[in-house]
């Protein structure tokens, strides 16, 4: 049975679905859950987006018919609610969906369905729908909406197309395929304008955003052979330019352009903890190089936390996690 039978079959024996997305969502997984949702109610399926919270006020042009609702709201509008089968896009287990959805899943004892292209290792997930090749999980998610032979309207199609770009860092990434754009077409022949759509997720930028990424950039370093390369995003310097960090997920991505460029680095000093981001051209697989740190993701991008000790700066940390990073880099190349 293919991933899109897998779907289908669980779609036909459910009529109250619920979709969710992991915790602190970005747009790959709002557009994703949102798209679905409105793709599921074409079919006849009584469907609904919950999330751990509300959505942000800068996503809600994606969902203009309030698919989208926060956990305790949802809780109370809807107390007679109780789903055939719970969604989760965009991760695959629900753990990361947030404490208190992640307790009303459990607690309900509800069937679910991961939809996803994150590796899941050590994890029997056969009837789920996991497609680590695919680019995007918005990509999946538009696949298998063709397939229940649902028709791509405009405003289903605007979420995917958002989730796509946002997934592939418009389309730079290696997973990135002929039916990544095949979708894409079918997704702009709804009347989708791509400088609009571009624009509404990245969003036109003042001038304290240009002022924000010179501060960043002004941290970038590299190791004594350029193989791998690193920024220092802080607090600090977001709070002073009355910066988002949504805004700063794309800055790593200039550090892609250096030659010798094997492995880019973001680390964001967020006090107690470093958020580090990292990328490549596909080559070398930072999701394994995350993994041995603690974290995880796909091989051209991953992420994991790094706990500072008592007193540790996050200079003191980049050094240190580098030369890891240097150590892992060496072995991945000797096997």
């Amino acid at each position: 049975m293919t991933i899109l039978d897998t779907f289908k079959s669980r779609i036909q024996a459910a009529e109250r679905i619920l979709i969710t997305t992991h915790e602190y969502p970005d747009a790959d997984g709002i557009g994703s859950e949102i798209s679905l949702c409105l793709a599921l109610r074409e079919f006849g399926k009584n469907a609904w987006c919950v999330n751990e919270e509300t959505l942000l006020e800068r996503y809600q042009y994606l969902d203009p018919d309030n698919c989208v609702v926060g956990l305790q709201d949802f809780q109370k509008q809807h107390s007679s609610f109780k789903p055939d089968l719970v969604i989760v896009v965009d991760t695959n287990t629900h753990a990361r969906v947030g404490k208190e959805l992640s307790q009303y899943i459990d607690e309900g004892k509800f069937k679910v369905l991961y939809i996803d292209h994150h590796p899941c290792r050590g994890r029997d997930l056969s009837n789920h729908c996991i497609d680590v090749t695919a680019a995007a999980t918005g990509q999946m998610v538009g696949e298998m909406i063709e397939y229940l032979g649902v028709q791509f309207t405009k405003k289903i199609a605007l979420p995917i197309y958002t989730a796509i770009i946002i997934d592939t860092s418009s389309f730079r990434y290696p997973t990135v395929s002929a039916s990544t754009h095949r979708l894409v077409a079918k997704l702009m022949a709804t009347g989708i304008n791509p400088p609009e759509a571009y624009n509404g997720i990245y969003g036109t930028k003042r001038v304290h955003h240009m002022h924000l990424l010179g501060r960043i950039l002004d941290t970038a370093a590299t190791n004594s052979d350029e193989s791998i390369a690193w920024m220092l995003l802080r607090k600090a310097d977001i709070d002073k330019f009355a910066g988002d960090v949504e805004d700063t997920h794309a800055f790593i991505n200039n550090l892609l352009v250096l030659n010798n460029i094997k492995v880019a680095i973001m680390f964001r000093d967020d006090g107690p903890v470093i958020k580090m981001s990292l990328r490549s051209s596909g080559d070398y697989d930072v999701g394994t190089i995350a993994l041995a740190l603690g974290g995880g993701g796909h091989s051209h991008s991953a992420a994991t936390m790094i706990k500072k000790e008592p007193g540790e700066t996050a200079e003191q940390v980049i050094s240190k996690t580098v030369k890891k990073v240097e150590e892992i880099l060496k072995k991945l190349e000797a096997a």
